[in-house]
C-alpha cells in the first residue's frame, strides 16, 4: 500500500532519537537566546577561580615541563568531558536537557542519586568555600576578638548576591560574569608585571628548575584536575544558547577551556619563576601589598569569588527541582520502563509522566529552593568554622563524577549502537576509567591526611 508523508511524518522526525515522543503542543518549548559570548562568559567564570593562584606552587613540584604538559592534559580532559554531555544533550528534550534527563534514557533507576550528588557537590562549591576566601581575604591572619566585623563584612556582600541568586537564567548573569573575568585579566596583569618588575621587597627568588619532581607533585595534580571544573553548568548553557548547534557548542567548549588553559600556564610559569622554590599556596599573599596596584589584585579576588557564587547556585537549584519533582510525583520509577522502550512511540500516559519532569519551575517553588540554598549555605559558613575536611572529600569526589565519569558513562550508553561513533564510545569509556582512577586517588589521599591530621 502506498504512503503519504504528512506533518505528523514530519514531526516524528524531529523527536529525540532515544527517550520519549513530543506531541506538538503538549510541552511549550524555550527558546534560546544567550549569545556565544554570554555563553562563553559564563562558562569561563565557572572555570575559574581561587584555585588558579596556586597554580605555581604545582609547577613548583615538578618543573616547568612537567607543570605545563599537566596542565594542557587537564584542560584536554575537562574539554573531552563537556563535549561528550554536550552530545548526550542532543537525546533529551528540547532546550531541556540535564543530568536527571540524561539519567532517565541510561541509568533511570539511578537518576535522583545522581542529582543528590550533584546538589551536594554544587552546594559545597557555596557559601562554604565562598566565605571561607573572603575571610582569608579580610582577615588574612588566625580570627581575633573583634572577628565579628568580619562576618559583618559577609553579610554586607550576601545583600548584593542574594538578588542574582533568584535570577532564573544563566543568560542573566552574563554582566556579572564579564566583572568577574576582568577581575582575573587584573590578577594576570599584576602576575605579569610583577615578574617583569619586581616590586620593592619582594622575597627573593628560590631554585628555578625545568623538571624536578618532588614528593608533593602527586598531592598537586589534583589542584590542576578540578581547575576545570564547569560541568554543572554545562546543561544550562547548551538549553539557553541561541542556534545551540554543536559546532556553537565546541566554539564555546573550546573557548572557554582553552581560555583558562592559557591563563593557568601564564599565571604557573611567571609566579614560579618570581618566586622559585620559595613560592607558596597562594601567588597574591605573596607579594608586598605596598601598592594600590597590588592591593586592588586582592579586591578583585573578592569580586571572582563573590560573582561565581550565583552560578554555582543554578546548578545547585535544577538538580533540587529535579529530586523534588520526582519525589512528589513518584515519576522517577515510571520513566525506567519508559527509558528502556527501543520503539520511537510511547503512549500518552508515559508521555505525561515525563512532561511532570521536564515542565517549567514554578516561581514558588523558584522562590523556595533558592532561599533554602542561600540562607543554609549562609548559615552553615557562618557558625561552623571547619568545613575544608568536608569540602575536600565533597570537592574532589563530586567533581570528579560529574567532569569524568558520568560524561563517559552517558556518551557510550547513548552512542553503543552507532557504528559510526565507535572509537568516540571507547575514549568515553577511557574518560570514566580515568575519572574512576582519580576518584580513588582523591578518596585514598583525602583518608590518608585525615590519619596523619586528625580532626
Amino acid at each position: 500500500m502506498a504512503q503519504t508523508y504528512g506533518e505528523e511524518d514530519d514531526a516524528a522526525l524531529q523527536r529525540p532519537l532515544l527517550g520519549p515522543s513530543r506531541t506538538p503542543g503538549r510541552v511549550t518549548t524555550k527558546e534560546g537566546k544567550a549569545q556565544l559570548s554570554s555563553s562563553v562568559g559564563n562558562l569561563a567564570n565557572t572555570i575559574l577561580g581561587t584555585g588558579m593562584l596556586s597554580f605555581p606552587l604545582a609547577m613548583a613540584s615538578g618543573g616547568i615541563i612537567p607543570g605545563v604538559l599537566t596542565c594542557v592534559f587537564s584542560g584536554c580532559m575537562g574539554a573531552l568531558g563537556l563535549y561528550f554531555l554536550s552530545r548526550c544533550a542532543t537525546k533529551a528534550p528540547p532546550r531541556r536537557a540535564s543530568f536527571f534527563a540524561i539519567s532517565q534514557l541510561t541509568f533511570p533507576s539511578a537518576a535522583v542519586w545522581f542529582d543528590v550528588a550533584i546538589a551536594i557537590k554544587c552546594f559545597g562549591g557555596l557559601m562554604p568555600s565562598v566565605v571561607g576566601a573572603l575571610y582569608h581575604v579580610l582577615l588574612p591572619t588566625d580570627p581575633p576578638a573583634w572577628a565579628l566585623s568580619g562576618r559583618i563584612w559577609i553579610s554586607l556582600f550576601m545583600v548584593v548576591l542574594v538578588p542574582l541568586c533568584f535570577l532564573r537564567d544563566l543568560h542573566s548573569l552574563r554582566h556579572t560574569s564579564y566583572i568577574a573575568l576582568f577581575s582575573v585579566a587584573y590578577l594576570v596583569v599584576v602576575v605579569v608585571t610583577c615578574y617583569i618588575f619586581p616590586p620593592t621587597g619582594i622575597e627573593p627568588r628560590g631554585e628555578v628548575h625545568l623538571i624536578h619532581f618532588t614528593p608533593s607533585f602527586i598531592a598537586n595534580f589534583p589542584v590542576q584536575v578540578f581547575a576545570y571544573t564547569c560541568a554543572q553548568n554545562l546543561f544550562p548553557i547548551y538549553n539557553e544558547l541561541k542556534s545551540n548547534t554543536q559546532e556553537r557548542m565546541n566554539i564555546v567548549i573550546g573557548s572557554s577551556i582553552g581560555g583558562a588553559c592559557i591563563i593557568y600556564e601564564i599565571v604557573a610559569v611567571l609566579g614560579y619563576l618570581t618566586f622559585g622554590s620559595k613560592v607558596g599556596a597562594n601567588i597574591m599573599a605573596m607579594y608586598p601589598a605596598t601598592s594600590l596596584f597590588i592591593a586592588c589584585g586582592q579586591l578583585a579576588i573578592v569580586i571572582l569569588v563573590l560573582f561565581s557564587y550565583p552560578l554555582q547556585v543554578h546548578p545547585c537549584r535544577n538538580c533540587l527541582d529535579k529530586i523534588v519533582e520526582a519525589v512528589t510525583t513518584g515519576s522517577a520509577e515510571t520513566n525506567e520502563t519508559v527509558a528502556e522502550e527501543t520503539e520511537p512511540l510511547v503512549s500518552q500516559e508515559e508521555d505525561t509522566d515525563l512532561d511532570h519532569l521536564h515542565k517549567e519551575t514554578s516561581p514558588l517553588r523558584h522562590t523556595l529552593l533558592t532561599a533554602a540554598i542561600v540562607i543554609s549555605g549562609f548559615t552553615v559558613a557562618y557558625f561552623v568554622s571547619s568545613l575544608q575536611l568536608v569540602l575536600s572529600f565533597v570537592g574532589s569526589t563530586g567533581s570528579t563524577t560529574i567532569s569524568f565519569i558520568l560524561p563517559g558513562l552517558f556518551f557510550a550508553k547513548l552512542f553503543k549502537d552507532d557504528a559510526k561513533e565507535k572509537h568516540l564510545v571507547s575514549l568515553a569509556k577511557c574518560l570514566t576509567v580515568y575519572g574512576c582512577c582519580v576518584f580513588v586517588f582523591c578518596l585514598g589521599f583525602n583518608i590518608y591526611e585525615l590519619g596523619r591530621h586528625p580532626v
